[in-house]
């Protein structure tokens, strides 16, 4: 049975030459329904593969990924699943490009489905001259379409290798897009050689998988191009997905305690941490629940280790009172949320961005946590080497959030330097006894933080308290230490934003994940001459000076976010600024050409209110 769809889109157009057929294949197009494409090169293709949970779908994306990142290219996967550990529609693909990969893209290119009911669920997605693959050792489909069956289980047999229908299916791919399978074989070679017995046997027999697959497609009467030769990056790269980057740069800044329940999509960096965070001095544990997990981390923040967890919506509600706490005690510590759509239960293995404003305000009462809202894979390792150092310089919680879509990407990203990363730590006190922990601050050099055992004995107090922590429910303390604890978020004014073509009519500014296909848009709109300019800022809060000011002069901003609310766009309207958002509520990512007819039309709109001429 073949384990998954294909989906490749090419973003600058194609068409397709016929050949002869061959055995293992239908071909079903009509005579005149593509032309030749043999001098056509494409520098994008999007793969997908679709079926069900546990066929090997993310799997083969995977594979496809890492030969083609192998080979020089620039990659990007996305995934969507249903939440049981079994069965249910699923789907996983590739982006290929010979620059560098903003998002998933629009529509796809060639589908390849393992079941029907895939097939009549993504068929949709097809470009307009796309192509399917379809399992027919599971299924059939009438004459007439743009499709061609394949029975990679039985060519699987064949070389006696019946795990090998996959990279039958990836060898299908390869041949249709004009992928070198001299670059899968290295690939392949690179992945089984572990030095067991049986390597070479293995090897051979995903070889000749790959070129059986290959020889169906190329006589299946189907092709949508060549993809151009790559444009390797001058720099080393290491494939990584979201939830790993984070958890790397965290580490890197100096993460040492880790306390976590498992949740989709936050597990993997439980898992990680579980994995990686070892040797003296380190803790990685999985606790029984998220009031344990953040119960774990204030204490051992308060005992001077750098300490972390991560969860989703539903843990991140049940772990409000251990955040008030670490804000109203000034006690570093780092939780990380990995947004999935909601309420309740709701969608735990989809994207949404509905987080925000439960992550503004966590608790009850007066309170402003920092907020970093990493946009890609790569802004992942530096937003959790940043979250670290911001809960170290300003002594309190620190939130990241991320979400399900950009958890689970993998891309192959610039290798960080982790010897370059900047490593804070907190103040601490080396006094005598009698340390007043709270008093007043003027701004300028944070008091510095008593370790449990050491001189400067206090109480880290949940309740008003004195400049000792003893509690107090006089006016004036309340009154001195909410105006201390507001005031130190002016420490955190460094994280990295962006600010172009600043004037123009609107500004799109996305966050979180939804920068990929808000810039990818962005730019398409820029090169047809659209008057429109671009923000983004990887902090929500604290935002940077230089953002409010661009705010501040913004006719319009427009605000690309997953949510039914428009969340970031009524937090900025309750500042002051001039925003309205553009929504989806899927459960999956924007795409690109989405946002271009979305905000087009805004613009359009706006140009007509001032009386401009329409270019």
């Amino acid at each position: 049975m073949l384990t998954g769809i294909i989906t490749i889109e090419a973003n600058y157009g194609f068409s397709v030459k016929r050949t002869q057929l061959a055995p293992n294949c239908r071909r079903t197009g009509g005579e005149n329904s593509f032309s030749n494409m043999s001098e056509n090169h494409s520098q994008d293709f999007v793969i997908r593969f679709a079926g069900e949970g546990g066929q090997g779908l993310v799997t083969s994306a995977d594979a496809m990924a890492r030969a083609a990142a192998n080979a020089g290219y620039y990659v990007s996967t996305f995934s969507t699943f249903p939440s049981q550990i079994m069965g249910g529609p699923a789907s996983s693909q590739v982006r290929i490009s010979n620059t560098p990969v903003l998002c998933s893209g629009d529509n796809v290119d060639v589908l390849v489905s393992l079941d029907e009911y895939a097939y009549n669920n993504h068929q949709h997605d097809l470009s307009e001259n796309g192509v399917a693959i379809y399992n027919s050792g599971e299924f059939q489909l009438p004459g007439g379409g743009q499709y061609f069956g394949i029975d990679a289980d039985e060519l699987a047999k064949s070389t006696g290798n019946t795990r090998a229908a996959n990279m039958v299916t990836i060898g299908a791919v390869a041949n249709l897009i004009g992928f070198s399978l001299e670059e899968i074989d290295a690939f392949i070679t690179q992945r089984f050689t572990r030095g067991r017995p049986g390597d070479d046997e293995i090897i051979e027999s995903n070889k000749q998988a790959i070129r059986l697959g290959a020889d169906v497609a190329a006589n299946s009467g189907f092709s949508v191009g060549t993809l151009a030769a790559p444009i390797p990056p001058d720099y080393d790269q290491i494939m990584i997905t979201g939830n790993a980057a984070l958890a790397l740069g965290a580490v890197t800044a100096g993460v040492d305690f880790y306390a976590g329940y498992p949740i989709s999509p936050a597990t993997t960096i439980l898992v990680w941490m579980e994995q990686n965070l070892v040797g003296p001095g380190r803790f990685a544990h999985q606790v029984s629940s998220e009031i344990e997990a953040i119960s774990a981390i204030v204490g051992a923040g308060y005992a001077g280790k750098k300490s972390m967890t991560a969860t989703a919506g539903p843990g991140l509600s049940l772990m409000s009172e251990g955040i008030g706490l670490a804000w109203m005690a000034e006690i570093p510590c780092v939780v990380v949320d990995v947004q999935r759509g909601g309420p309740s239960t709701g969608l735990p293995t989809k994207s949404e961005q509905s987080d925000l404003l439960l992550c503004l305000n966590p608790g009850h009462g007066d309170m402003s946590i920092p907020i970093l809202a990493p946009g890609s894979v790569e802004e992942c390792f530096d937003a959790g080497a940043l979250a670290v150092n911001w809960a170290e310089r300003y002594q309190g919680p620190v939130i990241l959030m991320s979400e399900f879509g950009q958890a689970e990407k993998g891309e192959n990203i610039r290798r960080p330097e982790l010897a370059d990363v900047k490593v804070e730590r907190r103040s601490i006190y080396e006094g005598s006894n009698g340390y007043a922990r709270y008093q007043s601050w003027n701004g300028e050099g944070l008091s510095p933080m008593p370790i449990p055992g050491g001189p400067g004995a206090y109480v880290a107090n949940g309740s008003e308290h004195d400049e000792r922590g003893d509690t107090t429910h006089l006016p004036r303390h309340h009154i001195r230490l909410t105006e201390r604890r507001f005031k130190k978020l002016d420490l955190l004014g460094d994280a990295h934003y962006e600010i172009e073509n600043d004037g123009a009519i609107a500004m799109i500014m996305s966050w979180g994940s939804s920068k990929g296909p808000a810039r990818e848009a962005y730019e398409r709109l820029q090169e047809s001459g659209a008057d429109v300019g671009w923000l983004y800022s990887m902090a929500l809060n604290p935002l940077p000076d230089e953002m409010k000011s661009a705010l501040e002069r913004a006719n319009l901003v427009i605000v690309p976010e997953l949510n039914y609310t428009g969340q970031w766009s009524a937090v900025l309207r309750q500042h002051g600024y001039r925003a309205e958002s553009v929504t989806q509520y899927t459960g999956l990512p924007f795409k690109p050409a989405t946002l271009v007819d979305r905000i087009g039309a805004r613009l359009a709109e706006l140009r007509a209110e001032k009386g401009m001429v329409l270019a």
